[in-house]
């Protein structure tokens, strides 16, 4: 924790590369990605502050939009495209997640309930043609699919998608190799950016 506080003790020193974040924020982008530690969005894509609007969740999980039950994940959503004006999505997985590898494996988690009821918002369990496989590559890469079919049936996503002001993105990290893959829907497959 040490090394972390003396950064952000000096942080604050360098007030002149802050200050235009003051006047607000219009970034472009809605980051969507797992709260995994290894995955850090704006070292994987260069963005500086203000550049990015992130939704970080256990698994990259969107949950299915329901009006009757707000919640923070669809409140941000809502925010980054109504509000932001966003004009892309990405939804981004990554190897080795514990979380699709946990949905994957079928594993006992009723010791976390709060982690097992978030995961039953994955729909249906992501497969694998080897779920002893670590990286959990091909499931990790369908359960992006599934999250992004999900940000579809949001009626901000699907009206600002048919006015043709809003695209979304599939990508898939690999963190043992920092390689990122894109989903190509005319090979419906995933390929390096």
């Amino acid at each position: 924790m040490q090394p972390l506080i003396d950064n952000a003790r000096t942080f604050g020193r360098r007030p002149e590369e802050f200050a235009r974040l003051a006047d607000g924020q219009s970034p472009q982008v809605l980051f969507i990605t797992c709260s995994d530690s290894r995955v850090v969005p704006a070292l994987i894509t260069g963005a500086r502050p203000g550049e990015l609007f992130e939704l970080r969740t256990a698994g990259n999980i969107v949950p299915a939009h329901a009006s009757d039950r707000p919640c923070g994940e669809t409140a941000t959503i809502e925010y980054a495209v109504q509000v932001l004006g966003v004009r892309d999505i990405v939804v981004c997985g990554h190897s080795h997640c514990g979380a699709v590898g946990a949905l994957v494996r079928g594993d006992d988690l009723d010791a976390v309930p709060a982690v097992r009821d978030w995961l039953a918002h994955a729909a249906d369990a992501p497969s694998a043609a080897d779920p002893a496989d670590p990286t959990v590559a091909e499931a990790v890469q369908r359960h992006v699919l599934t999250q992004l079919l999900r940000l579809r049936s949001y009626p901000c996503v699907e009206r600002r998608l048919t006015e043709g002001r809003l695209r979304l993105h599939g990508w898939y990290y690999e963190v043992h190799t920092g390689r990122v893959h894109e989903h190509r829907a005319a090979t419906d497959s995933f390929e390096a950016l």
